[in-house]
């Protein structure tokens, strides 16, 4: 494992030292352990459950489901093996709850749940939720997955992305096993089959009464000198401040994808979460400083990724508006598509959204301040999670994930040559 200076990750990544040779070993074994995972996956999803996919049998299609998730779960714990080997860190968690703010010390022992020796090994948040966040580098999406680990709701996180990935040999073709949802950015176009997609999805976590994370981030990109612009003229057009340390979000995508969950999960909850690296300086861009290939293939990870939560209940907390249902119960909205949603109810969620971000922002101002979101005066406690597995068994279920794939594959060459 590479050791790095403990200020370099403050350092923007041009202005770092030369690569040594250390880390060039330590990139190219990552590179290999990391894709000898995903292969391993990839291969299980392929000669395994693909088949159950294709029978007629009821069973056989309980059975690919149960494949898939586990086979999700896998690589969210592949990710957890990979902050622990070759890019150590932790999250560092404060919380609360709205309309109810910090939560106590007694809550607090009760949503982390510590081993013997005093480690947080998972932590009690609801299982059925939309997790939305500020977006600062690329590795954002890693990191709220490794969140969903110690949920226990890694198995079954949803993400959207971008069509382009679908084909993206390995993972691409992992993502598509996972059923996570591909868009060509064009609203008109994927407003349908987005809110079809969750409301499906819903429905499935809700009938087999399991774990449901959705996973969007609402300003749609990075922090960027490219981006900040953009934010920027969407603010003066709306006639409003724009942010200092986030980008405006857009609330369409969010707004839409709550009514579809929540219609078909009446206990929906929303994490809203203020991700904050250190090392990052006021107004500076996250993505000078950590990029996936600094974090892992340099080794050096920020030391700590500092999240602030915040659960709304959708049903009671957030003004998604109403979904006409039918006689049935059925929701119509969903049944068509939800192709439009009343004007004043869009308008009503898009303000009740900046009104959050402006708060994350004034959240990011105090972490730049205090480097912490619990001061000043330990106003949220902090809980520290350690991005380890819980259990070093757990490695099996990565890069032994395959063996059922070659005990199938044996078992057909078997069939086929047997006299």
């Amino acid at each position: 494992m590479t050791v790095v200076s403990k200020s370099i990750y403050a350092t923007q990544i041009p202005d770092r030292p030369p690569r040594t040779w250390a880390q060039t070993a330590h990139a190219i074994t990552y590179f290999i352990v990391f894709n000898l995972g995903c292969l391993m996956i990839n291969a299980s999803q392929f000669v395994v459950l693909l088949p159950l996919r294709c029978l007629p049998l009821a069973l056989a299609k309980s059975l690919y489901h149960a494949g898939i998730r586990l086979s999700k779960g896998a690589f969210g714990t592949l990710l957890i093996l990979m902050c622990q080997w070759f890019a150590p860190s932790r999250l560092v968690i404060t919380l609360e709850q709205d309309g109810l703010g910090a939560f106590s010390m007694d809550e607090i022992d009760a949503i982390a749940m510590r081993g013997r020796d005093g480690r947080v090994l998972g932590l009690n948040l609801p299982n059925k939720s939309v997790l939305i966040a500020n977006h600062q580098v690329y590795a954002d999406w890693w990191y709220a997955w490794c969140l969903t680990y110690f949920m226990d709701t890694h198995r079954d996180v949803c993400i959207v992305l971008k069509k382009s990935l679908k084909w993206v040999p390995i993972i691409g073709w992992g993502m598509q096993f996972f059923n996570f949802i591909f868009l060509a950015r064009s609203w008109a176009s994927d407003r349908i089959y987005l809110v079809k997609q969750l409301a499906l999805l819903g429905q499935r976590a809700q009938v087999h009464d399991t774990p449901l994370t959705f996973i969007l981030y609402p300003e749609g990109t990075l922090v960027s000198p490219d981006t900040r612009p953009i934010s920027k003229k969407y603010a003066d057009k709306l006639g409003i401040s724009d942010m200092t340390h986030t980008l405006l979000p857009r609330s369409t995508g969010l707004h839409y994808s709550l009514r579809a969950l929540s219609s078909c999960v009446p206990s929906l909850q929303l994490l809203d979460i203020t991700v904050a690296y250190p090392g990052v300086p006021p107004m500076g861009y996250g993505q000078s400083y950590y990029t996936l290939r600094s974090i892992f293939f340099d080794g050096i990870p920020p030391p700590a990724v500092h999240m602030h939560i915040r659960r709304f209940d959708v049903a009671a907390d957030v003004p998604i508006g109403n979904i006409p249902r039918s006689i049935s119960g059925t929701p119509l909205g969903l049944s068509r598509g939800e192709v439009d949603v009343p004007e004043d109810e869009r308008q009503t969620f898009d303000v009740w959204l900046r009104d959050r971000w402006a708060e994350k922002d004034q959240l990011m101002q105090r972490f730049y301040d205090t480097g912490s979101f619990s001061a000043p005066l330990d106003k949220y406690p902090e809980i520290d999670v350690p991005l380890q597995l819980r259990q070093k068994r757990e490695v099996i279920d990565v890069f032994l994930f395959f063996i059922p794939a070659l005990v199938g594959y044996a078992w057909t060459q078997l069939k086929r040559f047997a006299p």
